[in-house]
């Protein structure tokens, strides 16, 4: 059967060792990548999509999205740091629930990575218009900074600043982390210098009415923000290039999330007592869709009335400064976030390259996607592939459309990535775990169920994409997966895998003897026939 085709995690481990990344980095240039992943888009720009779902209540939606990650997080934590190599959870779920699970979370992870990358620049956007206009009072033609669905043409500068992150990644890892530090560094910078401006100018009467579209409201805008959340498993995708991945990873994943929660909750409480966060309504009452033609028009209006409400701005935190008195600054934030959002560009992609990378190695995807390049250690073929996809989505698509897309599919992969650390548990009890997941049988089913509820307070356009990406998924994998696969073929290994399992024996310390398969065990049982069948 299709769905037991399991590649042994010890497979998995040797597989990495042949064709390997190099590994360069280490615990603080991995938190530096998962607060680089995370702080971006969903504060500097879903701000305003929160507030036009949920109002103030909106804090409550931080509070919810963060603990899901949170418990999600645990679990990532516990299989990166067994199983550190590239590939997230496609490489878990291979290796404990079968091929087609699998296959099924990678094509997943397109929308969690690829999509996110896409939203990212549209917000990135939006600041830069808004720089170029109160700093240097240039206006860019309305036709060339928005897609169809604000009535404009294209996003030019969103698809200016995919190309660009494009090109760094194909340079190299270790030189985009560099860059990603200093533009964390900025980030970081930036938010701090806002909570202080803008906490002491908060007003009780702006958290009034604190939920304006009741609790409903609150979760679907925390559906919406966990996606300001996930970027922190794109650490986790850096395992094979990480330096004692088994340490580094999990810290690298709890710390880059710690750090960001505490932020996100300071920037949103500012902006929400400073200036206020109500929706904007429509004839009944209720608040309009963001991302909508109604809101759009709607704003225009109110624009021209010379009323900006938090929730119509494309630069959230920069409008805040400038209403308070702050232009100057706000106007700073704006070129803060100009410079600083590229970063979480630069590691959803560099997620989703991982992604297609290892896939490939597998035999699920064409071979030359998995080819690095002679000189800069890097998947260059995925890496362009990939970007020009990200390019063509940032041109037309809204952000809050693209970040509620980006969630249906990450939901669905913390899902499998919860279940398969409880699976492990049991089926593999005696394996060496350097981090172990506390109080598992609680904090499994929470990610689990928080996961689901999630997905379920999504827009109902957001919940029918997963079926049918994941439609067009199974297509794919039948027409070219299923016949290619290395396990279908029977290569568990690359050619001297069983040399390197015979390494991985001796250097590992099991509690008991044998929970390592022998090299014969994961080889086809026709003897050393790479062409083998699998039953």
């Amino acid at each position: 059967m299709i769905f037991w085709r399991v590649k042994p995690l010890d497979a998995i481990l040797a597989t990495a060792e042949s064709k390997s990344l190099h590994r360069s980095l280490g615990v603080w240039q991995l938190t530096l990548l998962g607060v680089g992943a995370i702080i971006g888009t969903g504060i500097f720009v879903l701000t305003a999509e929160a507030a036009q779902k949920a109002g103030p209540g909106m804090l409550i939606s931080f509070v919810v999205a963060g603990f899901v990650c949170a418990v999600a997080a645990l679990c990532y934590s516990e299989l990166s740091s067994m199983v550190p190599v590239s590939g997230s959870a496609y490489t878990y779920s291979y290796a404990v629930l079968g091929e087609l699970v699998a296959w099924m979370v990678g094509w997943a992870l397109v929308l969690e990575y690829a999509v996110a990358s896409s939203a990212v620049a549209v917000g990135w956007s939006g600041y830069f218009v808004g720089l170029l206009r109160h700093s240097f009072g240039l206006d860019l033609p309305a036709a060339l900074t928005a897609g169809p669905y604000a009535g404009g043409v294209i996003n030019l500068p969103a698809v200016v600043v995919c190309l660009l992150v494009t090109g760094l990644l194909a340079i190299g890892t270790k030189e985009s982390a560099a860059v990603n530090a200093v533009l964390v560094a900025i980030k970081i910078g930036a938010l701090a210098t806002f909570t202080v401006l803008a906490l002491p100018m908060i007003e009780a009467h702006n958290f009034q009415p604190f939920l304006p579209a009741g609790l409903p409201g609150a979760m679907a805008a925390a559906a919406s923000i966990f996606f300001a959340y996930v970027g922190f498993d794109a650490v986790s995708t850096a395992a094979e290039e990480t330096r004692n991945p088994q340490r580094n990873v999990p810290l690298g994943l709890i710390s880059s999330l710690g750090l960001c929660t505490v932020f996100y909750l300071l920037v949103a409480a500012g902006a929400i007592g400073a200036v206020g966060a109500q929706p904007v309504l429509d004839a009944s009452g209720q608040p309009l869709p963001p991302g909508s033609l109604a809101l759009a028009g709607q704003c225009r209006q109110l624009a021209e009335a010379g009323q900006q409400p938090l929730v119509c701005s494309r630069e959230a935190l920069a409008q805040v400064l400038r209403q308070i008195g702050w232009p100057q600054v706000g106007n700073l934030i704006g070129l803060a976030a100009f410079l600083a959002l590229p970063s979480v560009i630069l590691m959803m992609l560099f997620g989703q390259t991982r992604i297609f990378f290892v896939m490939a190695r597998d035999g699920l995807l064409p071979e030359a996607l998995s080819r690095i390049h002679p000189r800069f250690k890097t998947p260059h073929v995925v890496t362009l592939v990939t970007g020009c996809a990200v390019t063509l989505a940032a041109a037309f698509l809204p952000v809050g459309k693209l970040a509620d897309i980006s969630n249906s599919g990450t939901l669905f992969a913390f899902t499998v990535v919860a279940l398969a650390v409880m699976i492990l548990r049991v089926r593999d009890k005696h394996r060496a775990r350097p981090f172990r997941t506390p109080a598992i049988w609680l904090i499994g089913p929470l990610a689990v169920g928080g996961c689901i509820l999630l997905f379920l307070s999504l827009p109902s356009d957001a919940k029918l994409v997963f079926p049918i990406w994941g439609a067009i998924g199974l297509c794919i994998y039948f027409l070219y997966g299923y016949r290619h696969s290395h396990v279908a073929l029977g290569i568990y290994l690359p050619a001297g895998g069983e040399d390197l399992i015979g390494e991985l024996r001796s250097l590992a310390k099991p509690k008991e003897e044998g929970f390592l398969p022998t090299p014969e065990s994961v080889t086809p049982r026709g003897g050393n026939d790479s062409r083998g069948g699998v039953n």
